[in-house]
């Protein structure tokens, strides 16, 4: 996980980008994976833990209508967690994750292992659903590497508008 941190951290640097998380699945993991590695204040600008549907609404200004007509993990709340901490942030860069990280609250539509991520790049957001196994740690630990991993992927295929 470290080299993934790393190699983000470079990428964000030659760009003179920060990143801000929100996460909800994860509770925080994706920020402490990021501020693990020392000097992550030059890119990491802030995380938003919000566990609970409130606490998107509050905190992300997420309708509390999309979360009721889509369920909290679904693409539009993932796309406008992504959204929703970039505008509240100093990055430009952001990453979401909301999903069903059990051993409970899983349905026959959303089983337990189903994630659903947000990512803001310069500007494009883009999303992707998918289905960890295991148990709860496993899943978290799944969620967090794909997030990071795919993020570094998305910024260095992009350039810098600044």
């Amino acid at each position: 996980m470290n080299e993934i941190v790393q190699a983000l951290a470079a990428a964000l640097r030659a760009r003179s980008w920060q990143l801000c998380t929100a996460e909800s699945c994860t509770g925080g993991l994706i920020s402490g994976a990021c501020t693990d590695l020392a000097g992550s204040s030059d890119w990491f600008d802030r995380g938003f833990v919000t566990y609970s549907n409130q606490a998107k609404s509050d905190l992300l200004a997420i309708p509390m209508a999309l979360i009721d007509q889509h369920g909290a993990v679904s693409e539009p709340v993932a796309r406008a967690m992504a959204e929703g901490a970039l505008a509240r942030s100093r990055a430009q860069v952001s990453i979401a994750v909301t999903g069903v990280a059990g051993p409970g609250g899983g349905s026959a539509e959303k089983p337990v292992g189903t994630v659903w991520f947000g990512w803001c790049v310069n500007g494009e957001t883009t999303s992707e659903c998918k289905r960890f196994d295991g148990d709860r740690a496993a899943i978290r630990a799944a969620t967090v590497e794909h997030a990071l991993r795919c993020l570094l992927a998305l910024v260095s295929t992009s350039q810098s508008t600044e």
